[in-house]
């Protein structure tokens, strides 16, 4: 990465092991936007804030970023208010909606209470079925299902 990449979100869909969430980061402001569509909080799934954490460390000494002006523990981790699922199997469509909002405003910054214009406690039946949709529009076009 160089300079104009400095203001860039990078999208890491995340399985725990049964359950989609994703993580939008920032890694030179070191800022870790956490999604959740059960609502946990990150501290639920501690391999991966160590994992995630590391990463953004190894990133930080690769691009020799002193720790001592930065802080060793300096990564923010933030929770998102966003859309909560209803049901167990809905995650990873969850995990795309919340994805495709972010990249439909081109925000460099997730809003803590989510985007005013897709704020909702639960996305629609209807919400759900139009990224399934797209899904699958994508999958075609890309010819992976022939």
């Amino acid at each position: 990465m160089d300079n104009k990449d400095a203001e860039k979100l990078f999208f890491i869909p995340f399985n725990t092991g049964g359950h989609w969430l994703l993580l939008a980061i920032n890694p030179i402001r070191e800022i870790v936007y956490y999604l959740d569509s059960l609502g946990n909080d990150w501290t639920t799934y501690p391999d991966m804030k160590v994992l995630i954490d590391t990463v953004l460390q190894a990133f930080r000494a690769q691009r020799d970023i002193q720790t001592s002006r930065r802080g060793a523990n300096s990564i923010t981790w933030i929770k998102v208010a966003c859309p909560q699922q209803r049901n167990q199997i809905d995650c990873g469509y969850f995990m795309l909606r919340f994805m495709r909002d972010t990249l439909a405003f081109g925000r460099l910054k997730i809003p803590t209470d989510y985007f005013e214009e897709f704020k909702c406690a639960f996305y629609t039946k209807d919400q759900v079925d139009e990224i399934k949709e797209e899904w699958c529009q994508f999958m075609i076009e890309l010819n992976v299902c022939s």
